[in-house]
């Protein structure tokens, strides 16, 4: 089979460059990556088609065709759209109607054919799927990833800032292009039951896909990387990691407490991840205290706990709530934060930390799919999760429990799940064997890719037969992309705020 991703916004190469430093490079390009990789082990041709920059300020985008060492049959494919200059990925809409899709579907005519099947990833992915099919009739998966509505939501979006939200996000050509991608697409691809009907049943998207209707979806979770994250992997820096590791708690935990489990947190700092609420469950317990340290692993910031002046805003303020709840209760010396740079630095010391009968805890208030803890199982650590989103699925089915949920919400509730881990040498040991194989058996990419190919397949045999009756019409904007043809505010206001 031969798969063609359309991902115009992410900009992929064989060192994964910006991965870490740049919000138009997050977990969508190893989501593809990682999946495209996978499709190609299994012997299928996979182009990554993504957008080329010619910038010297952005090297590693110029050429035309790029590849993954030892991955033959996937290519990197860069094709033109509008100025060669880096674009971020809210400016590039017009350019993927006149200059982008024209030059994919011109590629694939040099070439002799087109793929069997697209599949397309965000809004942008997603519209140049819609274009794609209309003038070739090859059929497109849509996967989300996270969509604009939820998006304008969190930024408290109203008609009163709509229009200065618009003028930098063009949330108005985001949602229609999201529209008409899960509307036409031949189905939509998300990674839990909760996505499906909570985001794609948005007010915004009401007539453009209905959330009931299980021929318009497939739940295809994402993987952990075993080799990065398994319990017998080891990375180049294996030695150094644990000593960098074992330095920190040295220079910030009692000396008679550094052979201690360790409770594990390792999100970023956003008040959404709820660090406060983890720190006041160990306050309020006096046997977690006895028990284990409270350690935060918080990316590039060495000794946020005492010097937080290389955060940011929000860090700082998460740090600050951290350090009141710790001394008000006197917890120095039980608590230490340090940096861990890169996935193999992380697996390092989740594999020590498991060694020392730890357990892994994300407390967020909400937690859209969770691919954090499946992480940390797979290294060998028992986790103790948010009940809220993603992880209901993936650590519950039916009666059996593959971590533990608790209420981000209730402190005692949180105390409660990670002392039922780590007060019993059993109950730890079942937790870690049963969350291990819950990710060998079901969250891999391998997993991911036969479950994609398995419905594209389904898709080839019958290519309409998943797709509604009424389809939106296209855009006259997403047609030529002429500004007199543009999406209006009137428009997304009219989708946004319905009974306004």
């Amino acid at each position: 089979m031969h798969v063609g991703f359309l991902n115009p916004q992410g900009n992929f190469d064989p060192g994964d460059s910006y991965w870490t430093e740049h919000p138009d490079f997050g977990g969508q390009l190893v989501y593809v990556k990682s999946v495209a990789l996978a499709m190609g082990e299994m012997g299928h041709q996979v182009d990554i088609l993504t957008r080329q920059v010619i910038d010297s300020e952005w090297p590693e985008f110029s050429e035309r065709f790029d590849r993954y060492p030892d991955a033959p049959n996937v290519r990197i494919v860069r094709l033109p759209a509008g100025p060669d200059t880096f674009l971020r990925k809210e400016l590039l809409w017009p350019h993927l109607v006149r200059d982008w899709v024209p030059n994919v579907m011109g590629f694939y005519n040099d070439e002799g054919s087109l793929p069997d099947a697209f599949t397309t990833h965000y809004g942008d992915g997603g519209l140049c799927g819609v274009l794609i099919e209309n003038e070739t009739a090859v059929p497109f998966t849509f996967t989300g990833h996270s969509l604009g509505a939820q998006k304008m939501d969190k930024l408290h979006v109203t008609p009163d800032n709509l229009e200065e939200m618009d003028d930098h996000f063009h949330f108005a050509r985001r949602i229609l292009a999201e529209r008409l991608s899960m509307n036409r697409s031949a189905v939509n691809i998300t990674s839990t039951e909760q996505e499906r009907f909570e985001q794609y049943s948005h007010r915004a998207y009401r007539e453009a896909v209905d959330v009931q209707d299980d021929r318009r979806f497939e739940v295809i979770p994402p993987g952990v990387n075993l080799e990065i994250f398994g319990a017998d992997a080891r990375s180049e820096d294996e030695k150094a990691t644990r000593e960098r590791v074992q330095d920190r708690l040295t220079r910030d935990i009692d000396e008679g407490r550094r052979s201690l489990p360790a409770i594990l947190a390792s999100s970023r700092l956003d008040p959404k991840k709820n660090h406060v609420g983890l720190v006041r469950a160990f306050a309020e317990s006096e046997e977690l205290q006895r028990e284990a340290n409270l350690i935060f692993i918080t990316g590039a910031l060495d000794d946020p706990l005492r010097d937080d002046d290389e955060a940011g805003a929000t860090e700082r303020e998460v740090l600050a709530d951290i350090r009141d709840v710790v001394g008000e209760n006197e917890l120095w010396g039980m608590v230490s934060g340090f940096g861990l740079q890169g996935q193999p630095a992380l697996a390092a010391a989740y594999r020590l930390f498991a060694e020392r009968g730890s357990v892994f805890a994300l407390t967020a208030h909400y937690e859209p799919f969770g691919l954090a803890p499946l992480e940390a199982a797979a290294a060998g650590l028992p986790v103790v999760v948010t009940e809220n989103g993603g992880p209901s699925e993936s650590l519950l089915e039916e009666d059996t429990e593959y971590g533990v949920l608790v209420d981000p919400a209730d402190p005692e509730d949180i105390a409660r799940g990670l002392e039922r881990v780590l007060r019993d040498e059993d109950v730890w040991e079942t937790f870690a064997q049963r969350g291990r194989q819950r990710v060998l058996d079901r969250y891999t990419w391998d997993r991911t890719a036969e479950n994609y190919l398995r419905v594209i397949a389904d898709v080839l045999r019958a290519p309409d037969a998943r797709r509604p009756e009424d389809l939106l019409p296209v855009h006259p904007y997403f047609r030529d992309a002429k500004p007199e043809h543009d999406v209006t505010l009137q428009e997304l206001s009219a989708l946004y705020f319905p009974s306004q």
